[in-house]
């Protein structure tokens, strides 16, 4: 039996992103629901255990799960309805503007969901061995970050006992911790750019602070073993082009991959979503809506973040997109945004004269003094002084709508005026 059902919002994700943009449209009376397909709200916060969470979004320090307990509860307070253990194995658009969702779940079966508007909160995924096509044999042992924080953190399972890192992303340095709490020595960190992929506070506290040696400009250039890891080899790099004459053998058990995150977009394309190949995300204008009308996203299913505080309040500025969407306000104009020089991405992708907006960058440089510029039709607009800019941290900027009060191209800068390499 097919079970059918509507609401004004559908939610898809019930991460940091998707409860705070649900707590938003259930908050203003819209019937919202969230559809998950883990047995639990909260996303990957609730397997990570550290604290660091909630400083700005919360205004106080917490662990990930009490981040995750909490944006629940603010969540179902507003009246949200929380579809847990479910799948949302298709999606489309129908004539009328609505959208068609069929979920797959164990407790219901299939059930057809009808919704007026569509907040895309997936969130990302891990890159993992295949990514990379780093030659070798394929033996047990080899984990991405986040598998292993699940097994150590949720199950309770050691996943080694001698263990290299590969990429220095956030989520492979809190590991790194992790695993030295834990009793699993980290012989290596390797990272084949000249600087470190993740924040410096996790650099300083989860490697320095435990002598764990950090190799930049190296590669795994291979994973040996039969059953179980038994070494990586690892060479310097020089123009990117690994240094086999200079090669060196390490020895492990375990072999973590920390070397960044795809935002999980499949049901994005399957609506006709365009995508943006600089975040891997969609592309929105100023309101967080995507080229299809009535589909909304935030948070790590749009670009990368480096704080979940963000991903939760980008995701609550969509849910309240929605809410003028569905009372019926014109959509914002496009006109386009750009990254120019020292910037992978801008987003959002579009901005709408006479309105402030709030504007995301991903730097390309390592650079203790830099100006962020922005020019409309060539003409500087806004800029900004800039210390300690480092591509492992998001850039965020507000330009006033009095300084956009003309149709154009908004293009964005990051002049350097003295770069460090690490």
């Amino acid at each position: 039996m097919i079970h059918l059902q509507s609401c004004d919002i559908a939610v898809i994700g019930a991460g940091a992103a998707g409860l705070a943009a649900a707590a938003e449209t259930a908050a203003a009376g819209r019937s919202t629901i969230v559809i998950d397909r883990e047995e639990l709200p909260g996303g990957i916060l609730r397997q990570c255990i550290h604290n660091g969470f909630g400083l700005t979004y919360f205004k106080e320090e917490l662990t990930g799960p009490e981040y995750a307990c909490r944006i629940t509860g603010l969540a179902r307070q507003a009246g949200a309805e929380l579809r847990l253990g479910c799948a949302v194995i298709s999606a489309v658009r129908n004539a009328d503007g609505t959208f068609e969702l069929t979920l797959l779940s164990a407790a219901d079966g299939v059930t057809k969901l009808t919704a007026r508007a569509l907040i895309l909160a997936m969130g990302c995924r891990e890159r993992n061995r295949g990514n990379l096509a780093i030659p070798g044999t394929r033996p047990a042992g080899i984990y991405t970050a986040g598998a292993a924080q699940k097994l150590l953190n949720l199950e309770g399972v050691l996943p080694g006992r001698r263990a290299v890192i590969v990429g220095s992303g956030d989520i492979g340095l809190i590991m790194a911790r992790r695993f030295r709490w834990s009793g699993i020595e980290v012989e290596a960190v390797i990272e084949i750019m000249r600087h470190p992929s993740g924040l410096p506070r996790n650099i300083a506290q989860c490697l320095n602070d435990f002598g764990i040696p950090l190799h930049l400009e190296h590669s795994v250039i291979e994973i040996g073993g039969r059953e179980r890891v038994e070494y990586v080899d690892v060479a310097p790099l020089s123009d990117g082009v690994p240094q086999l004459e200079r090669k060196f053998r390490i020895l492990c058990d375990t072999v973590l991959f920390s070397v960044g995150l795809i935002p999980e977009n499949e049901l994005s394309a399957e609506l006709g979503v365009e995508l943006n190949p600089a975040t891997g995300g969609a592309v929105v204008d100023c309101d967080c809506q995507t080229s299809v009308p009535g589909v909304f996203a935030g948070g790590n299913v749009l670009h990368v973040h480096d704080l979940v505080d963000f991903v939760s309040a980008e995701a609550a500025a969509a849910g309240r997109a929605a809410l003028r969407y569905l009372d019926g306000q014109p959509a914002a104009a496009k006109n386009p945004v750009r990254a120019g020089a020292n910037l992978k991405y801008a987003i959002p992708n579009y901005f709408s004269p006479a309105r402030t907006t709030e504007f995301s960058f991903r730097p390309l440089i390592l650079s203790n003094d830099a100006t962020l510029t922005a020019e409309l039709n060539g003409e500087t607009v806004w800029k900004r002084r800039l210390r300690h800019i480092r591509p492992a941290e998001m850039l965020k900027a507000q330009l006033p709508g009095d300084l956009l009060q003309q149709d154009g191209e908004l293009v964005f800068n990051l002049i350097q005026e003295e770069v460090q390499h690490a």
